[in-house]
């Protein structure tokens, strides 16, 4: 039962004037809505036997079954990041009676649907790169296939749970807490003492940064956008409470629509992305050969990338002095440089230079990625996966040394972005599905969160300027995230920046949820780390029960 909201003067309670949430879509609507989720299912089911026949990958009846039962997960939290979500961009223009619910919803998941397949990709891999190197490198292993079981599971029963109480908690937060506390758990079952391989903390750092100051420029920035509008637009409806189920003025109602538009877009283009990263995690360890390399890409492409691999290994050569490995032990020294954080080394630049080599010279012998035979692809991969980031920590590290010129810099982070078009990409099919996913799980579930957004965070009714400034800041703030690949929180932006409009309004917050979405947003990640770790260790003590780890 949600609380009543108290009139501006602090007087009693005024009951709110409730817009219609519970009309559903029609039945045409349904049939829809069911025939788009059936038809992305085969879809995507077709895309993978498509992809693997053109290569000639044969996957047996049980891969093909694990196979579409993970896929299935993966896409299910994006289902259910999508009706978790959407209240922060649908709130807005259903309290102020801009768009009836029905159409808010159908509208937001066709935005969300679009921010996703125009999205670059960059966060996919942002939230990717936060797992264990030795776990991304043998994706294909039970660990590995454990480990997005279970962060997949528990960032889904977590946005569940939370969804179930009506709080806005973030998915993007769930899923984060959730990969660290695989991180932690594969840490302490390792037999690796290194210390530090179980969390890529300099990734870590860096998104964690994001989720934790994004409900400060959600409020203050709604906050101060609320002043300023009242500053420059003198109009007094902006900042009055809405008529009861009137519509707002033609201009007015532009701009809240807009500003949904908006939001659903870039929630569509940061939070989808972050299933895509794990999904293409998924199809590299069940069908290598035809996703482990980005095999569209043209022979000159791929001699391109010979050129600069053989330029950047002349550059590490050059700072290697006497070290010398042979291939073997390079690829164990950037192993271990990954995994121990230290790569300012002589005998790790010789490494460098020799898998640099060794990668060119194999592309110049197949021509283009398309030509790398099934038997070389894994390895090939991984030895791309080593380089690029063990060249990223070696600039990285070599900041307080300086013992690359700016001509090396520039031809080491030229080889760096050949290799992030090798292996990080992400297929159409796949951004399509998600979208799917995302886009159909919008348009369900919402009211929940709906109700606290508009009526349980601040005291008083939602005014068109406080939705507005919230939704411009969050709308904002999401899309220059995505431009520096960092995933944020599109609820903890919104909900915050509805307080932050409540506060410029003068109206006063409620309590009991502001103290509640606190409480949600603190516990988030220790109680998901716990969830996700103690379903890594359980999903591995199987396999290894079963003798299959």
């Amino acid at each position: 039962m949600a609380s009543s909201p108290i009139d501006a003067t602090g007087g009693a309670a005024v009951p709110p004037e409730r817009p219609e949430l519970d009309r559903g879509l029609p039945s045409a609507g349904r049939w829809l809505f069911l025939a788009t989720l059936v038809g992305g299912a085969i879809y995507a089911g077709f895309s993978v036997m498509t992809d693997t026949a053109q290569v000639g990958e044969q996957l047996g009846t049980g891969v093909l079954v694990f196979l579409a039962l993970a896929l299935l997960i993966a896409l299910g939290f994006e289902f259910v990041n999508g009706f978790h979500d959407t209240a922060n961009a649908v709130a807005t223009v259903i309290y102020t009676n801009s768009m009836p619910a029905p159409v808010a919803v159908v509208w937001s998941g066709l935005f969300n649907l679009l921010g996703v397949l125009l999205s670059s990709g960059a966060v996919a891999y942002s939230v990717v790169t936060l797992l264990p190197v030795e776990l991304i490198l043998n994706v294909g292993s039970n660990a590995g296939f454990a480990m997005i079981f279970a962060l997949l599971l528990a960032a889904i029963l977590w946005n569940l749970a939370t969804w179930y109480v009506g709080l806005p908690n973030s998915s993007s937060h769930a899923l984060i807490g959730s990969i660290l506390g695989v991180g932690f758990a594969n840490q302490l079952l390792s037999a690796d003492t290194g210390g530090t391989s179980g969390v890529e903390w300099g990734q870590a750092q860096k998104v964690l940064t994001g989720l934790l100051i994004a409900p400060v420029i959600g409020f203050v920035g709604a906050l101060v956008l609320l002043f300023l509008m009242k500053a420059i637009l003198r109009n007094p409806k902006l900042y009055e409470r809405p008529a009861a189920n009137e519509p707002p003025p033609a201009g007015i109602r532009a701009l809240l629509i807009f500003t949904c538009t908006a939001v659903s877009f870039a929630h569509g283009g940061n939070d989808g992305q972050k299933g895509m990263g794990l999904i293409m995690l998924i199809l590299i360890g069940c069908a290598p050969t035809a996703y482990a390399l980005d095999r569209n890409l043209t022979a000159r492409d791929t001699a391109a990338i010979v050129v600069q691999a053989n330029a950047a290994a002349d550059s590490f050569k050059g700072r290697a002095g006497t070290a010398s490995v042979t291939p073997g032990e390079a690829r164990e020294v950037l192993a271990s440089a990954l995994k121990t954080k230290s790569a300012s080394d002589p005998v790790v630049y010789a490494a460098l230079g020799t898998v640099a080599r060794d990668i060119g010279a194999r592309l110049a012998q197949h021509g283009s990625l398309a030509d790398v035979p099934a038997a070389e692809t894994a390895k090939l991969r991984t030895d791309m996966y080593l380089t690029l980031d063990a060249s990223k920590l070696a600039l990285k590290s070599d900041k307080d040394h300086a013992i690359f010129n700016d001509a090396d810099r520039k031809t080491v982070e030229g080889y760096q972005k050949g290799l992030e078009k090798s292996t990080r990409f992400i297929p159409n099919w796949v951004k399509i599905a998600v979208a799917i996913a995302l886009g159909l799980g919008t348009m369900v579930g919402w009211k929940r969160i709906v109700v606290t957004v508009g009526e349980k965070i601040g005291k008083t009714h939602m005014t068109y300027g406080m939705g507005a400034s919230a939704e411009m800041m969050g709308a904002t703030t999401i899309l220059l995230a995505e431009v520096f690949a960092m995933p944020v929180s599109t609820t903890h932006i919104l909900s915050s920046g509805v307080a932050g409009a409540t506060v410029a309004s003068g109206a006063a917050l409620q309590a009991s949820t502001i103290r509640n979405m606190a409480l949600a947003w603190v516990l988030t990640l220790p109680a998901v780390m716990a969830l996700a770790g103690g379903l890594y260790w359980l999903f591995l003590s199987i396999a290894r029960a079963a003798g299959t780890a």
